[in-house]
């Protein structure tokens, strides 16, 4: 191959670029990203950049020595808006056509919004920055939806002093992903804290007193954030030819095309460890699937399917979330060490007869460590569950 570009220069796509060149591709390399920043740390956003407790210069995942001496044609601020894959160019927002002999797609996801105008969203520095300088005591924080990046937000806000109202529409927030006691625990952090919970609540927009609800009720508030979810940053290539279906669809090895791969956020891939195509928006996650895209991409005839256990974490509080695992779509949740009202505790998750998923809060790593071996191998439930610990899915 004489020129490789990765779209995307956030962890997935600079990851993919140092896998390149470390393997010992010395050909052409472009990093495409749409924002001006070189690339940089997302995690800290919802955190310490949040809170005041990291300055901007803390956030770029490389000094900026260590960029050049990959030797990239680094292409920042320019979006991707076209794919040609027939004649295999990239088009960016300035016109100009990038030739490739491999590709890989690692353009992330955007905020979900909601209608209405003046809402926060936490997806970039200028977001985060933007946020921060807004809040402090005395100030009233609307967040709307309790997902992990609403909690953690919540949890900041909080901590500076602001008052809180954290909208969500389900009954108990992230149950559909952790199942309902454990959502209860994490929750009930929230409470603690003086923030004003509210579940079971449909928003209808955004406006500029706060957030009118579905039932015509307002919560008033002097800032608003919009937590509900990301959609995959595809449109660029709606005219390619490529399959989308929530996300970029990618087959095991993260390709999806001829020269094609996928990484991070916007892939969309099967992963054969569980048996279905998933779509992961972590950090750990997307450095090792960039780093996955791009040995594939540079060694066809050695390939190997991408089958990891998924990672992510979240602190809220004094809380230390730690999950492995594929969780979403359990049938039964046991605790397995620890207790759920001390918010000190191991749960392990089922899909059929295996064990798929583990979530810690508060435990040594060693705790968590094991169900992680025991997900990547596999391992029966029967066989590694203790009896009387699993509770249905429903129930749980």
């Amino acid at each position: 191959m004489k020129r490789i570009v990765v779209v995307g220069a956030s962890a997935a796509g600079l990851a993919a670029a140092e896998t390149l060149r470390r393997e010992g591709y010395d050909g052409a390399l472009t990093l495409v990203g749409a924002e001006p920043h070189a690339p940089y740390d997302r995690p800290p956003l919802s955190k310490q950049i949040l809170a005041g407790e990291w300055s901007p210069e803390r956030l770029p995942l490389r000094p900026y020595a260590d960029l050049e001496a990959l030797g990239l044609d680094l292409r920042l601020g320019l979006a991707a808006t076209g794919l040609d894959p027939a004649h295999r160019t990239v088009r960016l927002a300035d016109g100009t056509r990038l030739r490739y002999d491999g590709l890989i797609v690692a353009t992330g996801v955007r905020p979900r919004r909601l209608p209405g105008a003046g809402a926060h969203v936490l997806r970039t520095l200028d977001d985060a920055l933007a946020l921060r300088d807004r809040l402090g005591p005395g100030r009233h924080l609307a967040v709307v939806g309790a997902g992990f990046l609403g909690a953690e937000a919540a949890a900041v806000a909080r901590g500076l002093g602001a008052r809180v109202t954290l909208l969500e529409p389900a009954p108990v927030p992230l149950a559909h992903a952790v199942g309902e006691r454990v959502g209860r625990v994490l929750s009930g952090a929230h409470l603690d804290h003086g923030v004003d919970l509210r579940t079971g609540v449909a928003v209808r927009e955004i406006t500029g007193d706060g957030v009118l609800l579905a039932d015509g009720g307002l919560v008033a508030a002097d800032e608003v954030l919009v937590a509900v979810g990301s959609l995959p940053n595809t449109d660029w290539l709606a005219a390619s030819g490529l399959t989308i279906g929530d996300g970029l669809v990618c087959d095991a090895y993260c390709e999806a095309a001829p020269g094609v791969y996928g990484a991070g956020d916007v892939a969309r891939w099967h992963n054969p460890l569980f048996g279905v195509d998933m779509r992961i928006e972590h950090r750990t996650h997307a450095a090792e699937q960039g780093m996955a895209a791009a040995r594939n991409l540079l060694r066809p005839d050695a390939r190997k399917p991408f089958a990891p256990v998924p990672y992510f974490w979240s602190d809220q509080y004094d809380m230390k979330i730690q999950a492995y695992g594929h969780l979403r779509g359990h049938e039964e949740v046991a605790v397995v060490a620890g207790d759920l009202a001390e918010r000190r505790f191991v749960a392990a998750y089922r899909t059929g007869d295996r064990v798929t998923g583990a979530l810690a809060v508060g435990m040594p790593p060693k705790e968590l460590r094991r169900w992680r071996q025991a997900v990547a191998a596999g391992a029966s439930w029967d066989g590694t569950v203790p009896d009387g610990a699993a509770v249905p899915a429903e129930a749980a």
